[in-house]
């Protein structure tokens, strides 16, 4: 897989589990193709060529352009994350962006949903009927267990361990942790592959994975995507506020409101570092100061 390739699987990545904006992927987009442009007048027609000497000259390029500094610290953010994409998918052996520094003009916020509208959302799939009882069950999961779409895709029968009371996740670098499922989650999920996923089945197509298509094939990113686009439309949820991955961030949002250890948190994520967990911090500070000031004697 060449460069193009390689950067047009990180885009449609982007747009399925961050839930970027399509004009933020499309200035990636722009940033990517002059760092294959520019890596191929150097020789370089893979990532996997790539050096961390070939990044910083890429960026030092931008300064010495004039660039603005918005620009760049965008232009350094799509780099790094394209190589981390690569690295976790494991089409590079090792991350040559990985040490270098991340122009940050001030962390953007994870969007979430308030608890209310997480509850219209999974009301709107209603479990009347095998389609209702998957989605409702594929909704429940992503929030209940904080899952990357690529995880919940990924989820086979064989992955609900404990008597039905924790999933087995492969994570990202083929990392493994076990993740609780939850009341909800647990219920959701049952009935689903009790009542709906034999409906779904078709034989050694559909193999062990946990949710199916119609056409009995197991979900891809894109499918999972349109479920959830779909009920929150019917939830009235606007859909430049929904993905996948904004449940995710909702699942780390409302555990730590409901006093969740961060360090729990990054567990159940998946994080290998908990300073990106610690983002949700700055998602809930309304209630820290709402606490400070119920508490604090001079609040």
């Amino acid at each position: 897989m060449g460069l193009a390739d390689e950067t047009a699987a990180f885009l449609g990545s982007i747009l399925l589990e961050r839930g970027l904006s399509g004009n933020t992927a499309a200035a990636y987009g722009a940033d990517l193709r002059s760092f294959r442009e520019f890596l191929e007048g150097r020789g370089i027609s893979r990532a996997g060529q790539v050096s961390r000497a070939d990044i910083l000259d890429f960026l030092e390029r931008g300064r010495r352009d004039g660039l603005a500094a918005s620009t760049r610290a965008r232009r350094t953010a799509a780099v790094r994350g394209f190589f981390a994409y690569l690295a976790g998918a494991g089409e590079i052996s090792a991350n040559p962006a990985g040490m270098v520094e991340s122009r940050r003009r001030g962390r953007v916020l994870p969007r979430v949903l308030s608890e209310g509208e997480v509850s219209e959302l999974i009301d709107a799939a209603d479990a009347k009927d095998a389609r209702g009882l998957r989605d409702r069950a594929i909704l429940e999961v992503l929030y209940g267990c904080g899952l990357r779409v690529s995880e919940l895709c990924a989820l086979s029968l064989e992955d609900v361990v404990s008597e039905g009371e924790l999933l087995r996740i492969l994570g990202k670098g083929s990392k493994e942790r076990l993740v609780p499922i939850g009341r909800s989650a647990g219920e959701a999920l049952n009935l689903y592959v009790e009542s709906a996923r034999p409906q779904f089945a078709k034989g050694e197509k559909s193999g062990t994975r946990v949710f199916l298509t119609r056409l009995g094939s197991p979900f891809t990113r894109q499918g999972v995507f349109k479920i959830v686009r779909e009920r929150a439309a019917a939830a009235g949820i606007a859909a430049e506020r929904i993905s996948p991955h904004v449940l995710r961030h909702s699942f780390a949002s409302h555990m730590l409101a409901h006093g969740a250890d961060i360090r729990a948190i990054q567990e159940m994520l998946g994080h290998a570092d908990i300073g990106t967990t610690q983002i949700y911090t700055h998602v809930d500070a309304g209630r820290f100061a709402e606490i400070h000031r119920r508490y604090h004697p001079r609040g």
